[in-house]
């Protein structure tokens, strides 16, 4: 069975989907044929119906649940791991509005988060996530939102943080911040989409059997990153809820629905 199958070259998505797509574990009825893309990509391809199975920012879900069913495993949601807003130096937060903002995509969790702390903010520019930090030192944008692996790399380059916006999600709403989700078309049935979960535990089970080892899946698609980066990206956005979708996660998700329709007026 071939399906197209989209995720991020990001080391946390590289370390999920590398036993399974390399077929160090067994495969089973499944052939992959690969995208990976940027997640604002991803967002725009799921609108699109494009894909079979893909990394989609839970930003972007509530666009798209019509087309797509979650699939339990595979995804990232977590506690301390949400988006952060920075800039070149301390801004107070009652002046944040009146700023130009860089966001990681106008369909991403971190857009609906920044939207949730900051609803009167109306200057945003939308970018690609790695594009944020430079845009800032070249003084394009006067703020930006920062996800993966920049929030490692931000204050050596001497930026600084102005809100936690996950931290935020968490105060106020007392759950995990839903980041990404694997979604599969609904023409698929349950029993294959059964089975893709279990292929994709099973792909991440052998990759927290061999870490902190880095497979070379990981350090082709890194982007120049050091391995403590690599190492640091898995170690937030890989754990307990990457396998599989408890209470709390499906509870995270609600809410995330509820401020998304809140936000948007529906």
């Amino acid at each position: 069975m071939l399906l197209t199958l989209g995720f991020s070259p990001c080391p946390n998505d590289t370390f999920i989907f590398d036993a399974l797509v390399n077929k160090h574990i067994d495969p089973g009825p499944f052939q992959f044929e690969l995208a990976l893309e940027d997640v604002q990509t991803l967002n725009e391809w799921a609108l699109q119906d494009k894909l079979d199975i893909s990394k989609i920012s839970y930003g972007v879900w509530p666009l798209v649940k019509n087309k797509y069913r979650l699939l339990e495993s595979g995804g990232a949601l977590g506690n301390g791991c949400g988006p952060l807003l920075i800039a070149r130096e301390p801004i107070a937060e009652n002046k944040v509005n009146e700023l130009r903002i860089a966001i990681p995509g106008r369909n991403t969790t971190a857009h609906l988060l920044f939207s949730m702390v900051y609803p009167q903010a109306r200057n945003k520019v939308f970018m690609v996530f790695n594009e944020i930090e430079q845009a800032l030192l070249d003084g394009q944008v006067d703020a930006g939102v920062i996800i993966h692996e920049n929030r490692f790399t931000y204050a050596a380059r001497g930026l600084v943080k102005i809100t936690d916006l996950g931290e935020r999600w968490e105060k106020t709403l007392d759950c995990p911040v839903p980041l990404g989700a694997i979604v599969v078309k609904k023409t698929t049935d349950e029993k294959t989409a059964a089975l893709l979960e279990e292929k994709i535990r099973e792909s991440i089970q052998w990759s927290f059997d061999r870490y902190p080892k880095l497979s070379p899946f990981v350090y082709k698609h890194a982007q120049e990153m050091s391995e403590d980066v690599m190492r640091q990206h898995i170690d937030l956005y890989v754990n307990a809820h990457s396998l599989r979708l408890g209470l709390k996660e499906k509870e995270a998700i609600r809410q995330l629905e509820k401020v998304y329709a809140a936000i948007n007026g529906d």
